[in-house]
């Protein structure tokens, strides 16, 4: 089902974009610049790991592939400001079996995504929790849940999961309510693989307030 990238995503289909960006420094040089705007090599170096200058190396080869730019305004070559070309980005796993080139890439390009992604809930529980009021603590929540559907029934609830959250996700600033935050959500749509499935069963864990 097509979601019509409600999010304005930058879409991702070419093999070599997505292998460029399956390596730790340049995932998060895109994740800083997405997340806080614009910045130099030497700004972002101290957040992604890297030397500044090789974090403008990373940064070149990036824009080689179109996922960010020179910023508006950026005209001294001596502190050259990059940003991102869009908000977030997307790819799919071709589905043609004869595309290795295509798969090989979807898949290298996710695995360095659940890598970098792995701690995060544990980081939040550890470093965030402890300094959060009741009522955020209240409502957060870490599920863990199985259900039995069809390949087009699992596409129908990831476009209305999409729908439902993509007013908040493509809000602008001077829209978003005074006392509102950042909330980071995660989603994993893990199917199995064919023949007889696990024990049909629900596990939903609520985090204690």
């Amino acid at each position: 089902m097509d979601s019509g990238n409600r999010y304005g995503d930058l879409e991702i289909s070419d093999p070599k974009a997505m292998r460029a960006l399956a390596h730790p420094v340049r995932l998060a040089i895109l994740e800083r610049l997405q997340r806080h705007g614009p910045a130099t090599a030497s700004r972002l170096s101290p957040h992604v790991g890297a030397t500044p200058s090789v974090t403008s190396w990373h940064l070149r080869h990036l824009a080689g592939f179109g996922l960010v730019r020179d910023a508006e305004g950026g005209t001294d070559r001596r502190e050259r400001r990059w940003a991102a070309v869009a908000r977030g980005f997307r790819f799919e796993m071709p589905e043609d079996p004869a595309d290795e080139e295509g798969r090989s890439a979807a898949r290298v390009l996710t695995g360095e995504m659940f890598a970098r992604n792995a701690e995060l809930p544990l980081r939040w529980m550890l470093d965030t929790v402890p300094e959060l009021e009741p009522e955020w603590t209240r409502i957060a929540r870490a599920n863990n849940t199985r259900i039995v559907v069809t390949a087009d029934e699992l596409a129908a609830l990831q476009d209305a999961f999409e729908e439902l959250i993509a007013p908040y996700v493509v809000r602008a600033p001077d829209r978003r309510p005074a006392d509102g935050r950042g909330v980071r959500l995660l989603m994993y749509a893990l199917p199995e693989s064919p023949g007889p499935g696990s024990e049909d069963g629900e596990q939903t864990t609520d985090l204690p307030e």
